[in-house]
């Protein structure tokens, strides 16, 4: 092969048009309608030919068209408009600057292994990259010091089709970062900034492309570079592609890469947010860093990066987590574990339940819990099943102390928006609403929205999503190899005024596609009601090793090719952000079957409400918390079930009770004007309740509020005075495990009497043994609660118990007393944990507890239930 001489070309747009490529170039632009509109006027043909990419758009401008826009009037004006507009928007001063002034100081780093910001920026496969696209629109608005960090991936996620027997097949498409949104990170000389990472026997070098997401850089590193080896190359190929090597190497890379990456472009974090498992080696190159640089020791470079750590799990299922076997982890970080001066067993028990038992995988979602401050579920249902499912991680804490919170995910409204929406809200809500979509208040304000008016918007924009799925359905049959008839009646499919119900999600068969057609004859009795018809659009992408998905999506199409179906279901292939944008703004209902509680939270149904859709939902996720009886549907009322048939059969009888006898009646029980009255109050049910809380905003201010000004502070404690704050509580950890063998429970006493009654305290005496351990150095609690038919306590509470008298024999005695605020069966017993004020340390993250052992019990559980415990009524 002859030698290439590479070189880059770059638009070049005159003088009055050079804005466009600013505007082009950064992302803002794809939740600003005008600057999207004005990005479309530049080629309407180009634009559709290029998916919504302005960048290949103003690269492919034929000289006679710059030439007509030079002398557009109009369109200079409007390009004027959209220029000032993004300026002040990057100028405006923000809800952090108001909020945190005090905090000029420290940068959040937000590792993900997907982002989700657009369909021209093909670089994620679903909600997990979707929420974090998200996440970044609403740092940027809210103007949080932040920046992102992932992977550019040449092909991105698998592109799907379907053959002719509706299997389905992905084909991956190349991505041009040079003709996409993006720009290549360079130094003071113009060059391309690159980072190394160490893998056995080589070193993998890796460039970095930077995306702007209004106030926000991403930063996206890139290993297709002659100088690695074909298999480094491919790294940053595919998104999920390749075996459990690929995976462990390309997380290896977002963790300990990312963190370089950003550290050499002078955007070291102060606190770092792992947006999922993926990114947790991050921690130990954080360590690793404040050894080499800052001379500390492992146990003083712990206490900061835990400190300033932030983890979110999106997985409600053991098995989703990423699990590497021990020799793979051995091959690729034993030099890490070197250098670290730890060893690999000991690194490898970071990421292990039990760090003892040596053939335990190796488990991302591990390390992380235990090198972070602060972890988090993304609904409220969601941190119930993650501090059950990891409570081995937590040895003799209770299950509902478990340190894993939750905040529940949301969604940037302005950027699944439609216009026609948007434009109401305008005139009945004020323009606040988009610069403070949590404000209660203001979405109260959709009761002014005149409900003829309301239900003339929604069908507009139903009409224009049926409009889309013709189109899109036409193309999808011909790529089939399908033609003739079918084409042409690809353009009569779907009612433009018949309730429309959408179902869009990955095809993992726990997400139940097929619930709603476990019983064709009456599903068909529903939908061809001549008089009130109901028609069903699918999308989805199965996982490419998933078959029992892709089975289901071809018993979609081939239901949806039968005579009784063929007008009324449709499933649009290839599932990206365009696809899911028309249809949360134009469906009736958004449908979600999930097994309970196997979803996380789910954002689609945010998504609708916004736009005057209605969710239909079991109660999982962040239905649990959205749902209102007022403003929508629940399939069901939260039961968890043994036999799945039985919950299939159930909650499939439970969907058609409420389609026949609630949903399809209220749709079409129009007044005189043909408005349906009791549909349109639901839609402003849906539209207040829900857009005011489920949205990026509030959960942006919450993580800032909750995690990241906490470990912006801890980060700014522990550093003081050279780390002396750090060196201390290292210290102190280290004396706390030394001496934590001899602590004991001696003795527990409380008053003879075995009623209590309601209004009365219980007092409380524990007499606890700490050795040479001060006081002050303890917390002691009575944990109390009712208790269940076996005899532990549910939904325990604590108590202190405060230190009375000096220390005697290393004998210490504490007391404190137990309001009975309810009747019942109630038991208690007393435990102790290490405490140290003044710093950042959950009682809970030492492992250290000692509980009161009655019996003779072992002093904690795996379950986290107390041996001993006292009862009282």
């Amino acid at each position: 092969m002859p030698s290439i001489q590479k070189f880059v070309v770059t638009p070049n747009l005159p003088g009055p048009l050079a804005p466009l490529l600013v505007i082009a170039r950064n992302l803002w632009w794809t939740w600003n309608v005008e600057a999207i509109n004005l990005l479309r006027r530049v080629d309407p043909d180009l634009w559709d030919r290029f998916e919504g990419n302005p960048v290949a758009v103003l690269g492919s401008l034929s000289a006679e068209r710059v030439a007509e826009l030079q002398k557009d009037d109009a369109f200079l004006a409007n390009l004027d408009r959209v220029r000032q507009d993004l300026e002040r928007y990057l100028n405006m001063p923000t809800w952090f600057s108001q909020e945190h002034k005090h905090h000029t100081r420290g940068l959040v780093g937000y590792f993900s292994l997907e982002f989700g910001i657009h369909e021209s920026l093909p670089l994620y496969s679903g909600g997990l990259g979707i929420l974090a696209g998200d996440h970044l629109k609403s740092a940027a608005d809210l103007g949080l010091p932040l920046v992102g960090m992932g992977l550019a991936y040449q092909y991105g996620y698998f592109r799907q089709y379907l053959n002719h027997d509706g299997w389905q097949m992905e084909e991956y498409a190349v991505n041009d970062f040079y003709n996409m949104s993006m720009t290549l990170a360079t130094d003071e000389k113009g060059l391309p900034v690159t980072i190394e990472v160490h893998y056995p026997g080589r070193v993998v070098k890796a460039r970095i492309w930077r995306v702007q997401v209004g106030r926000v850089p991403l930063f996206l590193l890139d290993t297709n570079l002659p100088e690695n080896l074909p298999e480094d190359r491919e790294l940053t190929g595919k998104l999920y592609g390749g075996d459990n090597d690929m995976r462990i190497r390309q997380e290896i890379l977002l963790g300990i890469g990312g963190l370089r990456a950003l550290n050499k472009l002078g955007h070291e974090p102060t606190v770092c947010h792992l947006n999922e498992g993926h990114s947790a080696f991050l921690a130990l190159e954080r360590i690793n860093l404040l050894m080499k640089e800052k001379g500390l020791d492992y146990d003083t470079a712990f206490e900061i990066v835990r400190a300033s750590n932030v983890f979110t799990t999106h997985t409600p299922v053991p098995a989703g987590n990423d699990h590497f076997h021990p020799d793979l982890v051995r091959k690729y970080l034993t030099a890490k574990a070197d250098e670290m001066g730890i060893g690999i067993d000991k690194l490898m028990a970071l990421g292990r339940q039990n760090p003892a038992d040596s053939t335990e995988t190796f488990c991302m979602t591990v390390l992380a819990l235990r090198l972070c401050r602060f972890c988090n579920g993304v609904s409220e249902l969601h941190g119930h099943v993650s501090r059950r499912m990891w409570q081995q991680v937590y040895p003799g804490v209770p299950e509902n102390e478990i340190p894993i919170t939750h905040i529940t995910n949301g969604i940037h409204t302005r950027s699944w928006l439609c216009n026609e929406m948007s434009r109401l809200y305008d005139r009945y809500l004020g323009p606040r609403w988009y610069e403070d979509p949590t404000n209660r208040s203001l979405w109260d304000r959709v009761e002014r929205i005149p409900d003829a008016e309301l239900w003339r918007s929604h069908e507009r924009m139903r009409e224009r999503l049926v409009g889309f799925v013709r189109r899109r359905l036409k193309r999808q049959l011909s790529k089939r190899g399908i033609k003739g008839k079918w084409i042409s009646r690809a353009a009569e499919v779907l009612d433009p005024e018949a309730l429309t119900i959408g179902f869009a999600r990955r095809f993992a068969t726990y997400k139940r596609a097929a619930l709603i057609m476990r019983d064709p004859a009456r599903l068909s009795a529903i939908l061809n009601d001549p008089e009130r018809p109901v028609q069903l659009i699918f999308a989805g992408k199965a996982h490419p090793m998933d078959h029992p998905g892709k089975e289901v999506i071809r018993q979609l199409i081939h239901l949806s090719q039968s005579d009784e179906f063929r007008n009324r279901i449709v499933f649009l292939d290839d599932y990206n952000i365009e696809v899911a944008r028309y249809l949360v703004q134009g469906v009736d209902v958004w449908l979600n079957t999930p097994r309970r509680p196997l979803e996380a939270s789910g954002t689609s149904g945010m998504k609708v409400p916004p736009n005057g859709g209605i969710n239909l939902s079991v109660l999982d996720g962040w239905w649990c918390e959205g749902y209102g009886h007022d403003n929508g549907w629940a399939i069901g009322a939260g039961e968890d079930y043994d036999d799945q048939d039985y919950q299939d059969l159930v909650e499939s009888t439970a969907l058609y009770d409420l389609l026949e006898n609630e949903i399809v009646p209220a749709f079409y029980d129009r007044s005189s004007d043909d408005v349906p009255r009791d549909w349109t109050r639901l839609m402003k049910n849906s539209m207040r309740t829900v857009t005011a809380e489920f949205n990026t905003n509030r959960m942006v201010e919450d993580y800032t509020q909750r995690f990241y000004i906490p470990c912006l502070d801890n980060a700014t404690r522990l550093e003081k005075d050279g780390f002396t704050p750090a060196r201390e509580l290292a210290s102190w950890r280290k004396n706390m495990r030394h001496k934590w063998a001899d602590v004991r429970v001696k003795a527990v006493n409380t008053p003879p009497q075995t009623i209590q009654t309601m209004g009365t305290s219980l007092p409380v005496a524990a007499t606890i043994y700490l050795g040479s351990i001060a006081p002050g150095e303890v917390l002691v609690e009575a944990y109390h609660g009712l208790l269940d038919t076996d005899g532990r306590i549910t939904d325990g509470e604590a108590v202190t118990l405060f230190p009375e008298g000096d220390a005697k024999d290393g004998l210490v005695l504490f007391k404190g007393e137990i309001a009975c605020r309810r009747a019942g069966l109630r038991g208690f017993t007393v435990r102790v944990t290490p405490r140290k004020d003044g710093f950042p340390l959950d009682r809970f993250e030492t492992g250290l507890i000692t509980w009161w052992e009655q019996w003779g019990n072992p002093a904690a559980t795996a379950s986290g239930q107390a041996p001993g415990e006292q009862v009282r009524s």
